[in-house]
């Protein structure tokens, strides 16, 4: 027996040393083991190097508590989970949960205050086994950091998704929705946009909303090229001190002396972002009692600027069978005027199917009056952003535009071989100036012919940034249709673009994360749910009980000898 218990002391004493020594090497070494299949809880290293550079407590608040319906609970548990990596990375992050509903007395008020802040909720119905009750979610989350804040939203709109897709996409999205957030807080602006002005492109109002995204990241600042016509190399040095020009629809033709500013500013590696229309056409000047108006060419002078760069924009507009609805008065006029919804053809609703970062996972995008686009070969890198669907074609112009259109008959034939029409599209390489080989418009000493690694992006539509106005003359959220109440993904393509030709912290990859998020078919579990019951309730019991009477069986029957 005295052997024996020497022998035990002696293995509880190597147990514990071995112990202690694990855990004074795992003082010196950290590491986090994700065994997910999808490794949906390793944080990318853009993340990491975010985290690394928060110094000081930053507080994030999650209002995903409380009695949630299925789904969203499993947002609310990926968020966590995903936060909780977050926090292990870095202990300066404080995370709480929060039930904005939780107290009844209180309860408006605290909606009230949210909606201040931006923060809308989403209604939906729980459909519980046939009973179906409506329920308030706040898919939102504040990030605080150095009395800077900022909203971080949890939930992605998915257009025309039942919100079981809508988590995924959402769970998709959240690293980056999460890191894109701490990144804005955390880190001073450094990088310039600027909104070009002086060739009749869209006035403020109708950007507002874009501006105000662009503005949590980046300075930005009008810019007018009206300088040009005095003092060109002086207009040029203040453009370059600019990372990004945002061109937004001009109306206006550009002159060479300014079409020399921008190529200048481009070759020396300055990034551009251009929408552009190519055709004189407005929705608002259908609303006639004709109901028609004559789209024709519009003549900017950048053929020649487009062309050597790599695209060429016609002046074609995009007929789309997947177009937008409209709606439009059916039946008798007056007091009784009925509204219905018709699918307008010249307002493709554009679904990417690239893998880019910018596009993945996107919804559907709403364009108006879109133009055609072809690619060129100059050595140039292009890549295809937005497309039309395979049943759209060409319309050249000029061309009288109905309101009739919505009731035409169409067939497949129509469109063959006609549509996935490019709509915007991104080059990226070392552009040659369009000036090169040629005389210039003004004298620049410092003039290249050839420059340094640039970006662009090229969108054939201006209307594509343009937020609508209420009836008070105030912007509503860019991409929200208010003819027919639905919500695109124009700004988060909008800020993809912006985000992807300024981002030189990779950012914009962590969107390229696949995640593989199975959740339960609610229809099967309700055909079988007594079945799903006992195998998820019951079996388990069942399991445990056998496991007792074998035990105890066995257990007797070796003591009992």
């Amino acid at each position: 027996m005295k052997a024996f218990n020497i022998k035990n002391t002696k293995s509880l004493l190597i147990t514990v040393a071995v112990v202690l020594l694990l855990n004074i090497i795992s003082n010196f070494f950290f590491h986090r083991f994700d065994l997910t299949q999808d490794h949906r809880y390793t944080l990318s290293p853009t993340t990491l190097k975010i985290l690394k550079d928060v110094k000081n407590p930053l507080s994030i608040k999650v209002y995903l508590q409380g009695e949630l319906p299925a789904e969203f609970k499993r947002l609310q548990q990926e968020s966590k989970q995903l936060l909780e990596e977050f926090q292990a990375y870095n202990s300066n992050i404080i995370i709480e949960f929060v039930d904005p509903l939780e107290n009844k007395d209180e309860s408006m008020d605290k909606i009230k205050e949210l909606y201040r802040k931006g923060l809308t909720p989403i209604n939906i119905t729980v459909d519980d086994k046939g009973k179906q009750s409506q329920s308030m979610v706040f898919p939102w989350a504040i990030a605080v950091y150095n009395n800077k804040e900022v909203n971080i939203p949890l939930m992605k709109n998915i257009m025309g998704a039942s919100t079981t897709q809508k988590v995924i996409g959402s769970v998709q999205h959240l690293e980056y929705s999460i890191s894109d957030g701490i990144n804005k807080i955390s880190k001073d602006k450094q990088k310039k946009v600027a909104i070009i002005k002086g060739n009749g492109e869209l006035q403020e109002q109708h950007i507002a909303k874009f501006l105000m995204q662009v503005r949590e990241s980046y300075f930005i600042g009008p810019f007018t090229l009206d300088s040009v016509a005095k003092n060109p190399v002086e207009t040029l040095k203040s453009l370059q001190n600019y990372d990004l020009a945002i061109i937004a629809k001009p109306t206006e033709a550009f002159s060479d002396e300014e079409k020399l500013v921008l190529d200048q500013f481009i070759i020396n590696g300055g990034k551009t972002l251009w929408l552009i229309d190519q055709v004189n056409a407005e929705m608002d000047s259908l609303y006639n009692p004709s109901g028609a108006t004559l789209a024709f060419p519009k003549d900017l002078n950048l053929n020649d600027m487009f062309f050597k760069y790599g695209v060429r924009i016609n002046p074609d507009l995009v007929k789309d069978e997947q177009g937008s609805p409209i709606k439009l008065a059916s039946g008798e006029q007056g007091s009784g005027t009925q509204y219905q919804d018709f699918n307008w053809k010249f307002a493709p609703q554009v679904y990417p199917t690239s893998k880019h970062p910018i596009v993945k996972n996107l919804g559907g995008i709403k364009l108006d009056f879109a133009n055609a686009m072809d690619t060129l070969k100059n050595g140039i890198k292009k890549t295809v952003l937005l497309q039309s669907s395979p049943y759209s074609k060409r319309i050249g112009t000029p061309v009288e535009i109905n309101l009739s259109i919505v009731s035409e008959q169409t067939s497949p034939a129509e469109y063959l071989n006609k549509g996935n029409i490019p709509l915007a599209v991104l080059l990226e390489g070392t552009f040659h100036s369009m000036f090169e080989n040629r005389v210039l418009p003004f004298e620049e000493k410092s003039f290249l012919a050839k420059g340094n690694q640039s970006k662009m992006i090229v969108i054939s539509d201006g209307d594509i940034i343009k937020n609508q106005l209420d009836k008070e003359g105030q912007p509503v959220e860019l991409g929200y249709d208010q003819r027919s109440g639905n919500l695109y993904d124009n700004k988060d393509f909008m800020m993809n673009c912006v985000n992807y030709l300024l981002d030189d912290t990779g950012l914009i990859n962590i969107r390229s994360k696949d995640l593989d998020l199975p959740l339960l078919d609610k229809e099967k579990v309700y055909e079988n749910y007594t079945f799903t019951q006992f195998l998820t309730i019951g079996l388990p019991i069942l399991i445990l009980f056998l496991f007792g009477i074998a035990f105890t069986f066995l257990r007797k029957r070796k003591y009992s000898k």
